[in-house]
């Protein structure tokens, strides 16, 4: 019965996108969106001077005013070095991600009732051993430490049609999507910029995620000045490194993610800025992937107070469904210093494992992560990191790991 309701209604989501709008489009989603990303490396400052490759960024602000291409070209090396050896032997971690992302604008031109193309492709690597996103389980932490930097090689992120109508106030995407672009966001939720350990992020580790560039759909309206309410239905199992295949599956397998969110903001320019938001999730059972289908719940709440301040309280809760966590409360805050230019974030999150995933009788985990990215240009920011995990609940031998991390990120 849930499923039925959780899908349906987000198939309507999108109907009633078209009609009822969805202000500011350019804003839907969160830091890990395309466009929410190029804008706001854009507008970035940095302690020493103005832009390097000057003229490189006037060539792309004229690109995008005459053609409508927006595009951007980032590099993040990622280091994470734990107090212990894990089940390898090894007590450090290491990769590097490339990523080439842009749209462009191919109807309406100059309007605000644009039709573009949304592109994101990557290329993750390893340096050592060990991955930082296999990193977590070697030392018997059930999460991800820093979910996306694996050794996966060249794969698709997005690949969609982002359909503006209504005067640039209803947003419509279609295609090879992301869904940690829209689903369970706030502001400190982008692993490149924000927390690293995946229980500030996306669901608090209670929501499956599928792969990206899963195909399917999504949509969001604000259904008065403060209301919003979205909803996606794409494909469950995917594989990003063959991401045209996952064309035919969303047709012939019948293997579903599906998720409705409705929320409070203060204006939907400032959506995960100022954001309450409860959000229900279903993914379909799939033999083939081993994964049992399940349900559940994840909650949002976050304020941002004079440019510089935004605590938030996120959780979220499990009903099997092969999630890591089957409940779990996040509580912490950023805090903007130098006038916006750098950033600190602290946090906790208590958490239990998902017993159907993982098995009965084990620990729950607490996470305390800080970390200070600091903006050293306005294309060349470093994030310390540091991570006192308690009680990780596939670990015998140690209640307590410390993990240092450290992460650059260079963004043209």
């Amino acid at each position: 019965m849930l499923r039925l309701v959780v899908t349906h209604t987000a198939c309507l989501i999108l109907i009633i996108a078209m009609s009822v709008g969805l202000a500011q489009a350019s804003n839907f989603g969160g830091p890990g969106a395309v466009g929410n990303t190029i804008e706001d490396d854009r507008t970035q400052s940095g302690e020493f001077g103005k832009k390097l490759l000057q003229s490189w960024y006037e060539w792309k602000d004229s690109l995008q005013e005459n053609r409508g291409i927006s595009l951007s070209v980032d590099y993040t090396p990622l280091f994470l070095r734990s107090s212990q050896n894990g089940n390898s032997g090894e007590n450090t971690a290491s990769s590097g991600m490339l990523r080439f992302f842009g749209s462009w604008d191919l109807v309406g031109l100059g309007s605000k009732n644009t039709g573009s193309l949304v592109w994101k492709v990557e290329h993750r690597h390893k340096y050592a051993d060990i991955s930082p996103q296999a990193f977590a389980f070697d030392q018997g932490f059930v999460g991800l430490i820093e979910p996306p930097f694996s050794d996966q090689g060249e794969r698709w992120t997005n690949l969609h049609w982002r359909q503006r109508l209504n005067d640039g106030k209803t947003t419509i995407l279609a295609g090879m999507l992301d869904v940690t672009d829209f689903v369970n966001v706030y502001a400190l939720a982008s692993p490149w910029t924000g927390f690293f350990n995946f229980v500030f992020s996306t669901g608090s580790a209670t929501i499956f995620i599928p792969n990206d560039a899963a195909m399917g759909a999504a949509g969001g309206a604000m259904l008065s000045e403060n209301i919003f309410i979205i909803g996606s239905l794409v494909n469950a199992y995917t594989d990003s490194t063959k991401p045209f295949d996952t064309v035919d599956n969303f047709f012939s397998d019948n293997e579903y993610f599906s998720s409705i969110e409705l929320g409070w903001t203060k204006s939907q320019g400032r959506i995960y800025l100022d954001n309450a938001h409860l959000t229900l999730w279903h993914v379909d059972e799939s033999d083939p992937a081993g994964t049992p289908g399940g349900w559940g719940a994840a909650f949002n709440y976050s304020m941002f107070f004079n440019d510089k301040y935004l605590p938030f309280i996120r959780g979220g809760y499990a009903d099997d469904g092969g999630t890591l966590l089957q409940k779990s409360l996040s509580l912490g805050f950023g805090y903007n210093t130098f006038g916006g230019r750098d950033q600190l974030g602290m946090a906790f999150n208590w958490g239990e494992p998902n017993e159907n995933s993982f098995g009965t009788g084990l620990k729950d985990q607490k996470v305390y992560e800080v970390y200070y990215r600091y903006q050293i240009t306005q294309q060349l920011a470093i994030t310390p990191d540091i991570q006192f995990i308690l009680d990780p609940a596939l670990n015998p031998t140690h209640d307590e790991l410390w993990v240092l991390g450290l992460r650059l990120r260079l963004a043209l």
